[in-house]
């Protein structure tokens, strides 16, 4: 084979190794890395604080172009509900806002009568951003968030914005926690429809340019899409499981997941059956040390999923095996009836010699039960065998006595001897009474 060949052949395995390297890449890494394009422009009116939204017409310098696109990456799944987006975000997942710049900002469009201007009086009415000094510059940036308490913080903003990014590069502008988010871009178009032409080192004029407001404003929800509820323990801090006891209370904690909705029922035995004290919602750092069982149950807003989680609190060995063991109070009243016992921390626990009676007396059943098994599978056949034999013996044993009965030898004529064989002295019958 040629050296051409040889390099053709390698660079054809070569190809088929990408392509299946790029196939079984993992399908997690391709969903982080997808993106959501939200946001589009509309006139906000002239000088009236960006407050006005209408639609782009063909009038507008703006008509048939975008500045820009505003994406959302890294979440796990989106939900869409109308124009209401919330993207769901799980383990390992960080969810960024980045801002891809589509124009040169001093020929949009490729029209070098269009630019961005600086807007040294601008200001936004809708998120109550004032004038300042330094104006809006080319292009404001304003980002407010929404807390899970509906508390608006204050907004972030960035003047000037547009001129600090390059065109064509997707530049990050944010990592999200959950919240509610506002996300506003304020920027002024310059149309300079009349200009004077240049002459030599005279450089052309714009005369009474046309100014109009644009605006980029969306809004967007992020949320955890684990329904988690974290408990921990109300003396030592440690956190809590399932069915774990916790004598002195616990306290509950959802820093990581602040839009569920927590609920906890608290029950306490009266009697055989449980009574119902308290069930209602939990709010964050709520603590509970009262005495009972605790039912704890999670529900994501968003996903609609529902996590449980059950405590006990106090020392009650009954109520700790209650709620660790899955035993109603019935069941475990019937245990100690017959001899079990419940230690300090729920485990109900059976006598060892009781144990050991219970296994010899079922060790000893089975060996019963596989003895008379075998029997009846290896004996019958021998014993039915064995039985047909002896009384077909014995059916002809009688038969052939039957027979000699009915027809005996007959002596001959003077012949005694079958007398004497009978045991009978001859003279006894000659000398008898002939009756």
């Amino acid at each position: 084979m040629t050296h051409a060949r040889l390099s053709r052949v390698s660079k054809l395995v070569s190809s088929i190794a990408l392509a299946f390297l790029l196939l079984a890449a993992p399908s997690t890494v391709l969903a982080n890395e997808q993106n959501f394009s939200l946001g589009r422009a509309a006139n906000a009116g002239l000088d009236t604080g960006y407050s006005e939204n209408n639609s782009l017409t063909a009038s507008d310098v703006h008509f048939g172009w975008q500045l820009g696109s505003f994406n959302v990456g890294g979440f796990t799944s989106v939900q869409r509900d109308g124009d209401s987006f919330t993207f769901i975000k799980t383990v390992g997942h960080t969810i960024r806002l980045s801002f891809k710049l589509d124009q040169d900002i001093d020929s949009l469009n490729g029209d070098s009568s269009l630019s961005i201007s600086s807007d040294k009086d601008g200001y936004d009415q809708k998120l109550e951003v004032g004038k300042s000094e330094a104006g809006f510059g080319r292009g404001t940036l304003i980002i407010r968030k929404t807390d899970y308490q509906n508390v608006s913080e204050d907004p972030v903003i960035y003047n000037d914005y547009l001129p600090s990014i390059t065109s064509g590069a997707d530049t990050e502008v944010a990592l999200l926690e959950e919240g509610d988010y506002e996300v506003v871009l304020d920027y002024e178009v310059k149309h300079d429809v009349r200009t004077t032409p240049s002459l030599g080192p005279i450089p052309s004029l714009s005369i009474l340019p046309e100014y109009s407001n644009y605006t980029i404003r969306f809004k967007f929800s992020v949320r955890n899409g684990n329904t988690m509820v974290f408990l921990f323990d109300a003396q030592s801090g440690s956190e809590l499981t399932n069915e774990s006891t916790a004598p002195n209370g616990f306290k509950i904690n959802m820093t990581n997941s602040h839009y569920l909705d927590i609920n906890v029922k608290r029950e306490v035995l009266s009697g055989e059956s449980f009574d119902v004290r308290f069930n209602g919602p939990a709010e964050d750092g709520a603590e509970y040390t009262q005495e009972g069982v605790y039912t704890i149950t999670a529900t994501n807003q968003t996903t609609g999923q529902t996590t449980e989680k059950i405590i006990y609190v106090g020392d009650d060995p009954k109520l700790k095996a209650y709620a660790t063991t899955g035993y109603t109070i019935a069941q475990i009243d019937d245990m100690v009836s017959q001899g079990a016992t419940i230690d300090s921390g729920g485990t109900i626990s059976w006598p060892e010699t009781n144990t050991a009676s219970a296994s010899a007396e079922t060790d000893e059943n089975r060996a019963a039960e596989t003895t008379g098994e075998s029997s009846g599978m290896n004996l019958t056949a021998p014993i039915l065998v064995a039985t047909v034999v002896a009384t077909g013996a014995a059916i002809a044993i009688a038969r052939r006595r039957h027979g000699k009965a009915e027809a005996p030898s007959l002596p001959r004529e003077g012949d005694t001897s079958f007398m004497s064989n009978a045991g009978v002295e001859p003279d006894s019958i000659e000398d008898g009474d002939p009756e």
